[in-house]
């Protein structure tokens, strides 16, 4: 595994690499508190049926973003990467604010994505999106990320994967530093701004979307219009899982690449 940094556009963003393969996968993950390369090594593991047919590419968002920066600037930032590092061609799967940032990539860069999975996410807002976002946004803002974790996994998954984690898991964010609460409550407020019905159409690509019918952070009915919309594929997960079933489902990751094997005509 290999990690580093790269400027582009006046910023800088964290990414790490791993696999040997000579096709290339781009993941772009959800909102977090911490730079990516916090869970490197088990995002690794997890996409281990990936690594001999693909050169896998984490990117985060750039560590400095001004308190307006938009996900249509955060897609802008990873498609400059790619074309710095030289990364064409990518199947790319974007996971809830991954996911946004991943529709303005395929509509406004095009040639950079080959295929195209939208997991747990949104393509404009809805009640209970505002009311996520904006909760995650005033407590990151007021120094409250801390206290405020529990409720937030609680959002995010199921009280399956929660009892597996063991009660630890909710001081995941003790200790935050001000720059790490600032960011996480500028994309918290992007999120909030996001609007990519409108130029979904411009996407030509492949296009697989993921949800479940227990999301209690963006919903499954936002993933049913993106695949509306698109007139492409949808899969949806019962109410077992939560929002980030992309990290609970035994079978989500094979669901990717299979996807991305039957775009490429295998």
């Amino acid at each position: 595994m290999d990690a580093g940094s790269i400027t582009v556009n006046g910023g800088s963003l964290d990414f790490y690499t791993f696999g040997g393969g000579s096709r290339n996968l781009v993941i772009l993950p959800g909102l977090g508190t911490r730079s990516v390369c916090y869970s490197a090594m088990s995002v690794a593991a997890g996409y281990g049926i990936f690594t001999e047919d693909y050169t896998v590419w984490v990117f985060d968002r750039r560590a400095q973003m001004p308190l307006d920066f938009s996900i249509r600037e955060m897609a802008a930032d990873v498609a400059a990467a790619m074309r710095e590092l030289e990364i064409g061609d990518a199947d790319v799967f974007g996971a809830s604010l991954g996911g946004m940032v991943a529709q303005y990539l395929a509509a406004e860069y095009p040639e950079l994505v080959h295929a195209l999975v939208l997991g747990s996410t949104a393509a404009r807002m809805n009640p209970v999106i505002l009311r996520i976002a904006a909760q995650w946004a005033e407590a990151a803002e007021k120094d409250r990320l801390g206290a405020f974790t529990e409720e937030m996994l609680r959002q995010l998954y199921s009280p399956a994967t929660l009892a597996r984690f063991g009660s630890a898991v909710f001081r995941v964010n003790d200790g935050l530093t001000v720059t790490e609460r600032r960011r996480f409550a500028v994309q918290a407020r992007a999120i909030i701004r996001l609007n990519t019905y409108d130029i979904l159409d411009r996407i030509r690509c492949p296009v697989l979307v993921i949800g479940v019918e227990g999301d209690r952070v963006v919903t499954a009915d936002a993933s049913r219009e993106i695949a509306e919309k698109l007139g492409c594929e949808l899969y949806l997960y019962g109410t077992d899982y939560g929002h980030c079933v992309f990290d609970e489902a035994p079978d989500y990751r094979q669901r990717l690449l299979e996807f991305f094997r039957k775009s490429r005509g295998e």
